[in-house]
């Protein structure tokens, strides 16, 4: 003879079946309200950072000229060639004489002043690197928006610094 055990029923939790519901996860509703906080925290944080995006364009140009310049008295000296950088004003691009120029962002302007010649805002402008180390050339001023800039260049040693 099989002999059959019967078992019991399972008793309900104290609370009854809410208690249940409640461990095996999220409630749509909360999902629904942790996305829509995400979803506000980074639009207010692209708002807060698209701020910033033209000041790193004119401070990376400003890099960007600086280390071009650099290089050019570096070739100069090391080759013993004289090296010119061009600035293209009314282009807007500047590189090595005979080569392409890189582009300056379009909000971005430049002047020129020269102790020899004045402000140039229009045309080529040349800078001359010698070999001995020394240069020819004037400072360049970066205006972009609100913030203001200049590229000092020492004409004997050829050092390069930018100032507020």
């Amino acid at each position: 003879m099989i002999d059959y055990k019967i078992s019991p029923i399972p008793s309900l939790p104290k609370g009854g079946w809410g208690d249940l519901r409640k461990k095996n996860g999220f409630t749509l509703l909360e999902i629904i309200i942790v996305l829509t906080l995400v979803a506000l925290i980074l639009g207010l944080s692209t708002i807060y950072f698209a701020a910033f995006l033209p000041t790193a364009k004119f401070n990376a140009t400003a890099r960007e000229i600086s280390a071009l310049i650099r290089h050019a008295r570096s070739l100069a000296v090391m080759n013993r060639q004289m090296q010119n950088v061009v600035f293209d004003l009314d282009g807007k691009t500047y590189g090595f004489e005979g080569q392409d120029g890189k582009s300056i962002p379009s909000p971005i302007l430049i002047m020129i002043a020269d102790p020899a010649n004045g402000e140039t805002l229009h045309g080529k402008y040349r800078f001359v690197f010698h070999p001995s180390g020394g240069m020819e050339g004037g400072t360049i001023f970066l205006t972009g928006g609100r913030k203001k800039l200049r590229i000092d260049l020492d004409p004997i040693t050829g050092a390069v610094m930018i100032k507020n």
